[in-house]
């Protein structure tokens, strides 16, 4: 049985190779469809963990609240004079947190500027924030080289500062840049370490690249920097941390219904990580089968073709087939014969698109620095979707000549 199952197929790949053009021509369907299905769940893919990780940097146990300018109008004008113009985030607001919601377990505050920061080569624009000794911690802040700053030093409002890599070679393009100082509106500063952002990157704040930023303990800020010391708020931001992922809805809430009963206008935002994330997860969900069933659509014409091409196969090999089976040849080995046909193209239209669809990504991520990701489930489901069309689409034509009377044929 086997053996004859070998001759069956050993003469079907034969067939094939009798015509390589038209063989060629009727996988290109097969072989476009798999790559384009690969490398649209590549592109996909590579988006939604860019995606993932931005917002995964944020922190999946905080909860961050950020001052915002409210909106003109009458009531808001009021209320500005009534406060002097002040608005956002106040020390009140961080100690009622702190204090009334029990899932929390610590508020950091950070406020940002802009300024000019000279150093002994270059004088450069960069963000000031202010912040505290935790900041590390909080906002997910990789060391590259020496410490941040202490609490000790936070305390006592000391003249230090933490670069980030990108500003350090800004400031300091040769040596080290730990122990050198620099100056900030005729204060000198001197730099204790060296630490990768974790959520830098996103566009520009008035002018200044995201990612140079310069890390000030806040009450030096607050003391020795103009901005900081007559800004409108007392914060920029309050990063909420709660005790773990499950209370972090529970604290969005309170804090939510905490800010609505303590202000008057809307001149604060909060942003839920853990919520944004899951959101863009849903999202590049249907995004990713959206891009499945566009690319689903190229396989499907190539089953098309591949029906069109042994249909006219058949009639073409009629007289073959007549002989076959006065031969002896049985229905089932007519429908093998040309199955094999069907299933070879297939599959071999299959791993030529595998092999594009694994290219495309890699030469778009050189050329455009999208981030492109091939999963092992987008290969294999492409593959075995290949062998199925080639199963489907070929059982039609296999049957039809299966059917053939063997006199008929022989007369052709």
């Amino acid at each position: 049985m086997f053996r004859r199952f070998q001759r069956i197929v050993a003469l079907g790949v034969k067939n094939l190779f009798l015509h390589k053009v038209r063989s060629l021509l009727t996988m290109l369907g097969i072989v476009f469809g798999v790559g384009s299905v690969i490398a649209m769940l590549a592109v996909g893919e590579g988006a939604s963990e860019q995606a993932s990780e931005s917002i995964a940097r944020l922190g999946s146990t905080n909860v961050i609240i950020e001052s915002v300018k409210p909106p003109e109008g009458p009531a808001s004008q009021q209320s500005a004079q009534q406060n002097s113009n002040s608005f956002g985030l106040f020390e009140r607001d961080l100690r009622r947190i702190a204090s009334t919601i029990p899932a929390v377990q610590a508020v950091h505050p950070e406020s940002e500027k802009t300024d000019e920061v000279t150093s002994p080569a270059t004088q450069v624009q960069a963000i000031l924030r202010a912040t505290t000794s935790g900041a590390p911690e909080v906002r997910n802040l990789a060391r590259v080289h020496g410490r941040f700053f202490t609490d000790l030093e936070e305390e006592r409002g000391a003249a230090v500062c933490v670069l980030s890599p990108a500003l350090r070679r800004k400031l300091f393009p040769f040596g080290n840049a730990v122990g050198k100082a620099v100056r900030i509106e005729g204060d000198f500063y001197t730099v204790v370490g060296i630490y990768r952002p974790g959520d830098a990157g996103e566009g520009t704040t008035d002018g200044a690249d995201r990612e140079d930023l310069l890390y000030l303990p806040y009450r030096s800020a607050r003391s020795r920097v103009s901005d900081f010391a007559y800004s409108q708020t007392d914060y920029d931001t309050l990063v909420v941390r709660a005790k773990d992922t499950e209370h972090v809805p529970a604290v969005g809430a309170a804090i939510e219904a905490l800010l609505e009963s303590t202000h008057d206008l809307k001149d604060y935002r909060i942003i839920v990580p853990l919520e944004l994330l899951a959101q863009a997860r849903e999202t590049q969900r249907l995004f990713n089968i959206i891009l499945g069933s566009i690319a689903g659509i190229s396989l499907l014409v190539g089953g098309i073709g591949i029906m069109n091409i042994m249909l006219a196969t058949v009639t073409e090999r009629t007289r073959e087939i007549g002989v076959r089976r006065a031969l002896g040849a049985r229905k089932r080995d007519i429908v093998v014969q040309f199955l094999v046909e069907t299933v070879v193209i297939s599959l071999t239209g299959g791993l030529l698109g595998i092999a594009i669809g694994v290219g495309i990504p890699q030469i778009i991520s050189s050329l455009t620095e999208v981030p492109t990701i091939v999963t092992p489930v987008s290969v294999v489901l492409s593959l075995a979707i290949s062998l199925l069309i080639g199963i489907v689409f070929g059982l039609y034509p296999a049957r039809r000549a299966a059917e053939l009377d063997p006199i008929e044929a022989l007369r052709h």
